[in-house]
């Protein structure tokens, strides 16, 4: 089994078990991007899919952590069960999703989600929470009942792990680090002091 292979199914046996205990958002990770001149900021988003290619969150490409990533491509994540007390951490560079790929995430939307999409500029400045609600009812009323399109600015991103590290809480702060990088083309794995 290959090295990053048995690192995505250490991925998904851990992402099982806190998804089994009874968290909101199991899937929240901290993604963290630099601007151009290198200032970093985070956020929190919602990973929608994960398998040897990366790992898929969605959002607005015009956001500010699109205007980074499109800057900068080089993206870090981290994943905190509490309940079980262990995190994952992801770097990697991103790309796109097809656009088949966003079609399909988009479409399995809920239709109150995809309004939102439409009526935010998300991360710019909003002059009122009213002028947001008569946004949401503008596009409410424009696509009505039939089926809300994908905005041209709404797509996922991909990121593609070259560094994926797991740590798990141990008494006296001695906490167990394993990480897996890749390095000329060949994964490998190390103990890290924790």
């Amino acid at each position: 089994m290959s090295k990053l292979r048995e690192a995505l199914d250490r991925f998904d046996a851990l992402f099982r078990r806190a998804a089994a205990c009874d968290l909101n958002e199991p899937t929240a990770a901290t993604v963290a991007t630099v601007d151009a001149s290198g200032r970093p900021s985070a956020r929190v988003v919602l990973l929608k899919g994960y398998d040897a290619t990366g790992f898929v969150f969605y959002t607005n490409v015009r956001s500010r952590k699109g205007h980074e990533l499109a800057a900068n491509p080089r993206v870090a994540m981290c994943f905190f069960w509490d309940p079980l007390m262990e995190q994952v951490r992801v770097e990697g560079e991103v790309c796109a999703v097809s656009g088949a790929e966003a079609d399909a995430y988009w479409n399995g939307r809920h239709p109150g989600s995809q309004i939102g999409a439409w009526a935010s500029d998300q991360s710019e400045p909003l002059e009122s929470r009213e002028a947001l609600e008569a946004r949401v009812a503008e596009f409410a009323e424009r696509f009505g009942d039939g089926p809300v399109p994908r905005p041209p600015h709404w797509s996922g991103y991909r990121v593609a792990p070259d560094r994926i590290e797991f740590w798990r809480s141990l008494p006296n702060r001695l906490h167990e680090r394993t990480c897996y990088s890749l390095h000329d083309g060949e994964w490998r794995v190390s103990l890290l002091n924790p």
